[in-house]
């Protein structure tokens, strides 16, 4: 597997034709979000917003086997200033926004504990498979703040607002089992299982036209904050889009010919 970029605490491989598998990598630490994640992961979100390239589907993991993330460096925070703080957490919303932003799917392979800002990094992705021995927490509110990273957006929106509520308020861990039934995990699987398939699922992504699933993507979100009739609209603009695109020529030919499609995003 090639790296198609380098960074200090994020690993980048091209895992699979068109999937770039992006792995937080400071394990030691328990792949806490620092200042300097907060800087790589913006510049990778951003690169890829400008242009994807070859990419169609992105998966995020972190490194090891026990966590995802484990949220914000607290050492690193540990006598910050409110000034030092503030901008630190400017950076993260920047790089949270982008990551939401991104027109190419991602997927959460969740290996491990995905506590505080690293659960709000999971729920910023398209959607997520966990490891069977993941823990899923928003602990804020044990350390005097609270989500700020999209927390109480989205997680209300995955699991309702009655099951958020008290997820943020207790700020109490639940099993990866509890987070498939809330409709917060898509699958289970045991760790060594749940890379391959995301990564098998990130192929199929990566297989279809990829202006089409850009397009399911931004309709999907935005058609979200829509009254019903104004987001049907917009999924009709998002589709008419498509009909000039050689990729559906293609694909409508493909299906006449009774072969597989070659998709250029185009």
């Amino acid at each position: 597997m090639t790296q198609p970029f380098n960074y200090e605490t994020v690993t980048c491989t091209n895992a699979a034709p068109h999937v770039l598998l992006v792995t937080l990598d400071r394990p030691q630490v328990g792949n806490a979000l620092n200042t300097q994640m907060g800087r790589d992961l913006l510049d990778l979100w951003c690169r890829l917003t400008e242009d994807a390239g070859e990419v169609r589907c992105v998966v995020l993991t972190g490194a090891g086997e026990k966590i995802f993330c484990a949220g914000g460096d607290l050492k690193e925070r540990n006598g910050m200033t409110r000034e030092q703080w503030q901008r630190q957490h400017e950076l993260f919303e920047r790089m949270y926004w982008t990551m939401v932003d991104l027109p190419v799917p991602v997927i959460a392979a969740v290996n491990g504990h995905a506590y505080a800002g690293g659960l709000e990094m999971a729920l910023c992705c398209d959607f997520i498979y966990a490891s069977s021995s993941a823990r899923f927490a928003l602990t804020e509110v044990t350390l005097g703040i609270m989500p700020g990273a999209g927390g109480t957006q989205n997680l209300p929106r995955a699991v309702g607002e009655r099951r958020a509520r008290e997820i943020i308020m207790t700020g109490r861990p639940f099993d990866a089992q509890q987070a498939a039934d809330w409709c917060l995990a898509n699958q289970i699987h045991a760790p060594d299982k749940l890379l391959a398939t995301a990564l098998d699922t990130a192929t199929v992504i990566a297989g279809n036209a990829p202006l089409s699933v850009r397009q399911v993507k931004k309709s999907v979100r935005y058609g979200g904050q829509m009254e019903l009739r104004t987001a049907l609209r917009f999924e009709v603009e998002a589709y008419n889009h498509l009909v000039d695109t050689e990729d559906r020529m293609e694909g409508v030919r493909a299906f006449n010919e009774k072969r597989k499609p070659v998709f250029n995003g185009r």
